[in-house]
């Protein structure tokens, strides 16, 4: 993070430029270490004060939870995933330093890491905790835009008069509070919008908290590569590599109505990013857009029968996470991955939201039946979009009345006696997936 001499606004203001994220005490902005604890954990940034939006990370959110929960394991390079075939869902920082990345065939990062620790995700206890850290989140400010179950956009303009500090001790108390009473760790990013916000949240990580302002955001953008700015894949790269633009630096000597009529609208928001400039405003509850699941096979599969009893046990955890997340939704959709690597979506509306896993595996089964030619498929996901409020799920017609009242009574002794305790006949007998 920044060190440099605190600015006129943040002297006049009396708000510290400097503070230890331990005790949360005010320092001289030349400290080293906290004269009050002892830290060497301190913040400091010559805009501190007026800085307000956040980005909030949860580090290695998959493997840190495994470890809280194992302490066996906590010391050991740990690898989210499974299967042969599979591919690996999340790394801890020890595997990460092996070379171990998230989508990685699980092959590969064995090969990498031999030593590790392989665990199968378990979906519903993130979802868990990721609900604690939100809830806190919300503790903070209304305003809080998540992003996906381990992230979200936070800004707190407005917050200093109820919480008594500034914004950026409150994240710092946040930060110290959920590795306290959650047992995970997060790290944070401030500045004075989402774009530099969610740069300065991977500039310290793990346990981090970086500040970046956009004066000198210019500064530390210009050597990178335009692929760095969010959004610009090697399509869009090459695009720009073509008209001479290869760094963030040539983007900034770029004139704008030059790059408009290169680039349409996209030369503005290109030419934008490059200073640092982002007027994107936080969407408070804006919440997942689509909850499913897939499954990776050990050996490809052309059989309908086989397929079918997966695509069961798929539906059943879509609707098991749609009902933990009060959520229903009216899009179902049917993924399907090829032997050779080639990917089909199929989706289909209904005319009123569900949450019930026999109506998502009806709709995806019709979907499966005409896809099942005789091609070999490696990969099968089932998922629900156009969410909405668990309340707005509605069961149309008698079969569906009829339906929903035998599952959710299922549902009321998998609460009670275990998810073991009911099992329907097509889940038995499937194939060996990589989940």
């Amino acid at each position: 993070m920044t060190i440099s001499a605190p600015g006129e606004a943040s002297r006049a203001a009396g708000c510290p430029a400097c503070f230890c994220r331990d005790c949360l005490a005010d320092l001289n902005f030349g400290a080293r270490r906290c004269s009050a604890c002892g830290s060497p954990r301190l913040v400091r940034h010559r805009a501190l004060p007026a800085l307000t939006l956040a980005h909030i990370d949860c580090d290695a959110f998959y493997a840190t939870v495994e470890k809280r929960d194992n302490p066996e394991v906590a010391d050991r390079p740990v690898i989210i995933g499974g299967g042969k075939r599979g591919v690996v869902s999340a790394a801890c920082y020890i595997a990460r330093t092996y070379g171990v990345r998230s989508a990685m065939p699980m092959f590969k990062a064995l090969e990498l890491c031999p030593s590790a620790a392989v665990i199968p995700p378990d979906m519903a206890k993130y979802v868990r905790v990721g609900r604690e850290v939100r809830q806190a989140m919300q503790a903070l400010t209304p305003l809080v835009e998540p992003l996906s179950i381990d992230e979200a956009f936070l800004d707190l303009s407005g917050t200093e008069r109820v919480h008594g500090m500034i914004p950026a001790k409150v994240l710092a108390r946040f930060a110290r509070e959920v590795e306290r009473d959650i047992g995970i760790t997060v790290s944070v990013g401030l500045s004075c919008n989402k774009y530099l916000a969610k740069i300065a949240s991977d500039l310290d990580k793990p346990r981090g908290f970086a500040a970046l302002d956009q004066e000198e955001a210019l500064t530390m953008l210009a050597g990178k590569p335009v692929g760095f700015i969010f959004g610009v894949g090697p399509a869009t790269q090459q695009r720009l590599a073509n008209h001479g633009f290869r760094t963030i630096a040539d983007l900034q000597r770029a004139d704008e109505i030059e790059l408009m009529k290169q680039f349409g609208g996209d030369g503005r928001r290109l030419w934008r990013l490059a200073r640092g400039i982002d007027d994107r405003k936080v969407v408070a509850d804006r919440g997942a857009k689509t909850i499913s699941s897939e499954t990776t096979f050990d050996t490809d599969i052309r059989d309908y029968a086989t397929l079918e009893k997966t695509l069961w046990r798929l539906s059943e955890k879509v609707s098991s996470r749609l009902k933990s997340s009060e959520l229903a939704g009216s899009t179902i959709t049917l993924k399907l991955k090829t032997a050779d690597f080639r990917q089909r979506t199929r989706s289909q509306s209904i005319a009123a939201p569900t949450q019930l896993a026999g109506k998502i595996f009806a709709i995806c089964k019709e979907m499966l039946a005409r896809e099942t030619d005789g091609t070999a498929f490696r990969l099968m996901g089932a998922g629900v979009s156009a969410l909405r409020p668990g309340s707005d799920a509605s069961d149309t017609d008698m079969l569906d009345r009829r339906s929903a009242s035998a599952e959710r009574a299922m549902d009321a002794l998998r609460k009670k006696f275990g998810q073991a305790a009911v099992i329907r006949g097509i889940a038995y007998g499937g194939p060996e997936t990589s989940e």
